[in-house]
Formats: C-alpha cells, structure tokens, sequence
C-alpha cells in the first residue's frame, strides 16, 4: 500500500507566467488551497533533485496551442500530477497556476544537483553556433489570448451534459412529461410538450430518464441514483385549472419547449433545473489524507473501461474526495502455485498499481474520474487508493 504523501518533494516546478495584470486580477478568485501554497513555499528556493526529472527532460518548451498543464508536466517529471509543485517553483512570479499562455519559453535550469523551470525569453540575438540567449524573466506580449487549460476538457466536457447522481431518488417526485402535441409519443427539439409537477420558479430544465441506482461493489448498498440524459426543455407557459361544462375544475399541464436532445424524449421523462457546471476548476493533486476505495460503475453500458473512459467511484464529498484527485488504480494479484518445493504450495501475487485516475466531478457519496493511463481494461470493484 502507497504512504499518503511522498517523504520528499519529488517533483519539478514550473514558472508559468501571466499574460497581463489585468488578467490576473479577472482570475483572482480561482482556487488556490492552503496545502498546494503549503508546497509551493516548500520548493520555491531550493528546486527539485535532477533524480525527479522525467528521463527525456527537454531544456527548453515553448507552450504552443493544444497544449494543456498535464502535457506540460508530463514533458519535464516523472509524476505529471503533482500539481502545487509544477507551479511552485517562482511563487514571487507565479500567484496563480491557472493562466498559462501559448508562446511562453520555459527554460529547464540544472545547478548544485538541484533543477527548476523558469519562463524564458530571447534577450538579443543568437549566440555562436545558434544558440539563443536566454535570460529568465516575464513575458508579457504577443501571447495568445487564451490559456491552456489544466487537462484535456473535451474528454469529459461532453459527459457533464450527460449524468447527474441524485443522492436520493429526487426523480421519482420529480415533474414528468405526461402528453404530447398531436397524440406524439416521442419529442424531438421544437415540439411542445406537457408536464406535470412542481417547478418552482425555475425555467430551464433538462430532461432524464429513470434514474438507475449506484451501489458499493461490496456492500451493496445505495450510493446515489445516476439520472441519464436525455436533452433539455424551458417552461414555456405555467399549469393552470379550467372548468369543465360540468362546473368541476380540470388540472391543465404546463407547457415546455423541448430545446436540445440528445435522444428523443418520451413520456414519462422526469425535469429537473438545469444544475451550474464549472469547466474550470480543475487543478490536479493528490488526496491530503489516505484514501481507498472501488470502481462503483463503469459509465454506459461497457463491462470494461480502458484509457479515457469514465468511471464512477464509491467515494464521494462525504470520504474527503475533491475535484482534481488523482488516484492509482490497483489490479489484484493472481492466484498461483509455488510448484518450486517438494510439496506444492498456493501463493497470492502482489497487488499490482496498473493505472491513474483523475476525479473531475464530485457527490456527497459517489465521483467520476477519468482514466488517464491504464494497463488492464478496468471493472467494477477494481481498487484505487492515493497515489
């Protein structure tokens, strides 16, 4: 079983710098948490031992568009996932590790057995053979616009319009859609549609099919309900009543506008205000405390999963689980038989670590993680724990 934390700073930080002040000041209020301040003040000076470089460090990198900070990381340490010591290393410079511009020069630095990574720029011409001089320093112009983000965001982007687990089965009092325009049984975008139920004063909503229930691998027991989506609709006109030839007042249905599906809605299908999604906040680190758990579910219908797909944990807000852990995946050791001796012996293999897993979205008792590297496809009740 891997310790918490490692017993050393074991990994190179990068000066990353910003493109403009006011820049800064636009991104003030991302977060930045006491534990990776904590680190960043622990390398600022000194740097990382050469040891902790990745093998094919190169020297220089200019950030180029499609890069992101896990593929930056990844270019110059062994452990491209630890986050608060690639920011680290100018905390004078660096205040904050989220605005990183295509066009900057990092400059790899090796002296005294120590190494960091410094921002870099030409200072005046080639040097003989064609080197360029280069002087650490900030670099303000002529930077793209937009920064880099923190890992890939069009792996999972898709799947945060995708599910939603409930921690309790809100679907089942959920509104629902209980007639069509024209007698339709399925909706597609621009029809209208009938529903029933307490909307509040929302307006937005999306749509869901019956929720499916997600349970511990070994207890068995209820973690959430993973509500699959189905498109989005707005309240168009409210419920009202009117009355019959009879005098006996009638229920009539809001009405709602389908406006996106990703399949075609049916009756029956359950609303619910559209939640607030940050794309943003997505900064890698390990987990302050010990943690372990298991593969709850793997997203959709596969019975395996391998490098990019989706997974769902049972570990959850409740068990310390943030947004941005990275987690190792464990394979179990295989059963064998020491046929080496006179009398043959049954033998368990070592646990094996075969795989990372990056959480980007987290609920009271379930996450999602995305799996970064793998090398066995990945099944319900695998084992992760802190990297």
């Amino acid at each position: 079983m891997p310790a918490a934390r490692p017993a050393h700073i074991s990994v190179l930080a990068a000066c990353l710098a910003f493109a403009t002040a006011s820049a800064w000041a636009q991104t003030s209020q991302l977060p930045i948490t006491p534990e990776q301040r904590r680190v960043a003040d622990q390398v600022a000076s000194a740097g990382v031992p050469l040891s902790e470089l990745a093998p094919n460090a190169p020297d220089q990198h200019t950030v180029k568009a499609g890069d992101t900070l896990w593929d930056i990381s990844q270019l110059f340490l062994k452990s491209p996932w630890r986050w608060p010591e690639l920011w680290g290393m100018n905390r004078d410079q660096i205040r904050n590790p989220h605005l990183i511009y295509p066009g900057q020069v990092l400059l790899l630095v090796k002296s005294d057995g120590r190494a960091r990574l410094q921002l870099a720029q030409d200072v005046g011409g080639s040097a003989p053979g064609g080197a360029v001089k280069l002087s650490p320093r900030m670099r303000i112009a002529s930077l793209d616009a937009n920064p880099i983000t923190s890992i890939p965001l069009n792996l999972i982007q898709p799947f945060l319009t995708d599910a939603v687990v409930f921690d309790s089965d809100k679907l089942a009092t959920a509104p629902r859609i209980v007639a069509a325009q024209e007698g339709h049984v399925m909706l597609s975008q621009g029809d209208l549609a009938y529903a029933r139920g307490d909307f509040g004063n929302n307006v937005e909503f999306r749509v869901f099919r019956t929720a499916r229930e997600l349970r511990d691998p070994t207890t068995k027991e209820i973690l959430g309900y993973e509500a699959p989506y189905v498109g989005t609709a707005e309240l168009t006109r409210a419920a009202s009543t009117q009355r019959d030839a009879d005098g006996k007042d009638l229920p009539v249905p809001a009405t709602m506008t389908i406006k996106l599906i990703k399949q075609e809605v049916g009756m029956g299908d359950r609303l619910m205000p559209a939640p607030a999604r940050n794309l943003d906040r997505y900064v890698p680190h390990a987990p302050e405390q010990p943690i372990a758990g298991q593969i709850a579910a793997i997203y959709g219908e596969a019975l395996n999963a391998g490098q990019n797909q989706i997974v769902a944990l049972n570990r959850g807000r409740r068990d310390g689980m943030e947004r941005g852990h990275v987690l190792a995946l464990w394979r179990d050791g295989a059963i064998a038989v020491d046929k080496t001796q006179a009398k043959a012996q049954t033998v368990k293999l070592p646990d094996e670590r075969h795989g990372v897993l990056f959480v980007f979205e987290v609920y009271e008792r379930v996450s999602y993680a995305l799996i970064i590297s793998v090398k066995e496809p990945v099944k319900a009740g695998d084992r992760f724990t802190q990297p």
